[in-house]
């Protein structure tokens, strides 16, 4: 009677180990199918007003992911590039400051679908033994992950389909610092305030080259010859 007594014992504890193998298996084949992403930089797109390339290179890789932003995600984007605080919060900011304060993580970014012109991304949070899943617009997504150190990854598939190369011997550290130097940052989408800002931490660093790119923008907003 004993052994019948235990029984569902036995069963719940063979439930629950089939369902932790079945759940890390899954995290397994997930894991095999990503590829992970770093942010180089902005292109120019001529082909639609107000919006910006944004340039995603693959790890260990020459090939480039370009997603088009609008130009608030890509003045977020470019402030936390160059390393400096806006003279107000952004909303990206406001978000990484919550997450914060609540002990929330962002595990990690995954571009998952590209469709009609449009990326998807989810974000995936944990706080504590909770773990939850959010739809989110790429370039937001982007931002965060840029804000709060996190991972950014996309599909084998996605990087099949929609990827570019932009030159054939460019996979090494060197080759994608130069490249990262060439994707300037299209300061005309700051305004004076942000400029001076960004003046400032360029001059306080020393980056006179930078500076004097800002300097000029910065007398075109003002109308100075």
């Amino acid at each position: 009677m004993a052994i019948f007594t235990r029984l569902p014992y036995f069963r719940n504890r063979i439930l629950v180990k089939l369902k932790i193998n079945s759940y890390f298996w899954a995290i397994l084949c997930y894991m095999e199918d990503k590829i992970r992403l770093s942010v180089l930089g902005f292109s120019f797109n001529q082909t639609q007003s107000g919006t910006y390339g944004l340039i995603l290179a693959e790890d260990d890789g020459v090939r480039r992911l370009i997603i088009i932003i609008g130009t608030p995600e890509a003045q977020s984007i470019a402030f936390r590039l160059q390393g400096s605080i806006p003279p107000r919060p952004l909303a990206h900011d406001i978000f990484q400051t919550l997450t914060s304060e609540f002990n929330i993580t962002l595990l990690e970014v995954v571009i998952y679908k590209y469709d009609n012109g449009v990326f998807y991304s989810k974000m995936y949070f944990r706080q504590g033994e909770h773990s939850v899943e959010i739809e989110s617009r790429t370039s937001d997504a982007i931002a965060i992950a840029l804000r709060t150190k996190s991972p950014i990854y996309t599909t084998k598939s996605i990087m099949r389909e929609q990827a570019i190369v932009f030159e054939e011997n460019t996979s090494s550290e060197y080759a994608r610092e130069d490249e990262k130097d060439n994707l300037a940052l299209d300061y005309s989408l700051l305004d004076t305030e942000e400029l001076e800002t960004l003046l400032k931490d360029a001059i306080e660093g020393e980056d006179y080259e930078l500076a004097s790119l800002l300097r000029d923008e910065l007398k075109k907003k003002l109308g100075i010859n």
